[in-house]
C-alpha cells in the first residue's frame, strides 16, 4: 500500500553479523543434505528468506497493524494497537532484546521505543499535543537516548 505518510526505519548494522552467521549456517546444513551446493545456496536463502519473513509478520503483528492504520490516517486505532505491542514487547522483553537473533529483524531502536515514539506521533496527528507531549516523556523515561523523543519534544515545546 502506497502512502505519503513518513515512516522512519532505522538499522543497526552490527546486528547483519549474527543474521549472517545464521545464514552461513543455513548454507552448511542444507550444504550436507542438498546436493549440487549450488542448489543448496538457493534453498538456503529461500528457507531464510521465508522465516525472516514470517517471524517479521508473526510476532510484531499489532506493530505492522498499528503502521497499516496510521498510513491509512486511522490514528486513534493505530494507538490501540501500538498500545497492545508494546505490552507483548514489555512482557516479553527478551524477543525484544534479541530481535537480531529472534525475529531476524536489524532495527536499531527496540519496538518498545518504536510504539511509544508512534502512539505519541498519532496522538501529534490527531490534534492532541498534551497526549503526544505525555508519550514522547515516557518515551524519555525508559529510553533517555532516544533522539527522535528528544526531537519531537522540542518541536512540540517551540509551538511548531
Amino acid at each position: 500500500m502506497a502512502s505519503n505518510k513518513p515512516v522512519i526505519r532505522q538499522i543497526a548494522w552490527i546486528s547483519m553479523i549474527p543474521q549472517l552467521i545464521v545464514m552461513a549456517i543455513l548454507v552448511v546444513l542444507f550444504g550436507i543434505l542438498i546436493k549440487p551446493f549450488e542448489y543448496a545456496l538457493i534453498v538456503a536463502m529461500l528457507f531464510y528468506l521465508f522465516v525472516s519473513n514470517l517471524l517479521r509478520n508473526l510476532v510484531p503483528r499489532h506493530h505492522r497493524k498499528g503502521i497499516a492504520l496510521y498510513k491509512a490516517g486511522n490514528y486513534a486505532q493505530a494507538i490501540g494497537e501500538y498500545e497492545k505491542s508494546y505490552a507483548f514487547f514489555t512482557e516479553h522483553a527478551w524477543i525484544d532484546k534479541y530481535r537480531f537473533i529472534v525475529l531476524l529483524s536489524s532495527s536499531r531502536i527496540s519496538y518498545t521505543e518504536m510504539a511509544l515514539l508512534n502512539i505519541a506521533f498519532c496522538y501529534a496527528q490527531m490534534g492532541d499535543g498534551n497526549r503526544a507531549k505525555e508519550y514522547y516523556e515516557k518515551v524519555l523515561e525508559q529510553f533517555p537516548d532516544s533522539e527522535m523523543a528528544k526531537s519531537a519534544l522540542r518541536m512540540l515545546m517551540s509551538g511548531v
